[in-house]
């Protein structure tokens, strides 16, 4: 059973673009007619399951629309470059579909600073707010600016300048966040696989 859920979730992740990993597996217990099973898989198992499915079900497009969101993460992190932004979630870790968007923490004295950048760019964007675990108990709030960047949504989470220093952890292992700045992502795009036959990045 908790390789059943562990397929089924990764298949909703991939299939319906949910990113939570508690409603997808809540989500595999419904359908495979357990949902008050405790064996749940952890989400680590997911991931892992998730990157093999998009490995043997999604070759033909997923490598593809990977790199393109990744290029506009890098055009996207030299736009913003004053704000040193880092990448994080399905984009750099390789699991993104064709729901995901670009998610990119951002650093300033005053979350005011950004919005006022977007303004004078004559940028529309959409505020928000996000929680974050920022350590084994605590969890804080983050205000969130989203905008499209072509067709592709941008999303930018706001931290303190000391906030670079320490990512807040992730929903998958419960680690510190993996964060990438812009030339560690422009050598993802120089990866094999990843990179597009007859352009220079």
């Amino acid at each position: 059973m908790r390789q059943m859920l562990t397929q089924e979730a990764a298949r909703i992740m991939a299939e319906e673009g949910v990113r939570d990993f508690y409603l997808a597996k809540r989500k595999a217990a419904d359908r495979l007619g357990a949902p008050g099973t405790q064996n749940m898989p952890r989400n680590q198992e997911v991931q892992d399951a998730l990157l093999e499915y998009q490995r043997l079900f999604k070759a033909d497009r997923q490598p593809d629309q990977l790199r393109r969101l990744r290029e506009t993460a890098v055009e996207a992190m030299r736009y913003f470059s004053r704000f040193r932004p880092r990448l994080v979630g399905p984009v750099l870790d390789g699991t993104a579909s064709d729901w995901s968007d670009v998610n990119l923490h951002v650093f300033a004295d005053t979350p005011e600073e950004v919005a006022i950048f977007l303004m004078d760019e004559g940028i529309p964007f959409e505020p928000s707010e996000r929680r974050f675990r920022v350590n084994r108990d605590a969890w804080e709030t983050f205000p969130v600016f989203r905008f499209l960047a072509g067709d592709v949504t941008v999303d930018l989470t706001v931290f303190g300048r000391a906030g670079i220093r320490q990512a807040p952890r992730s929903q998958v292992d419960g680690q510190p966040m993996s964060r990438a700045d812009i030339g560690r992502v422009e050598a993802l795009l120089e990866e094999p696989g990843m990179r597009e036959e007859g352009t220079a990045y």
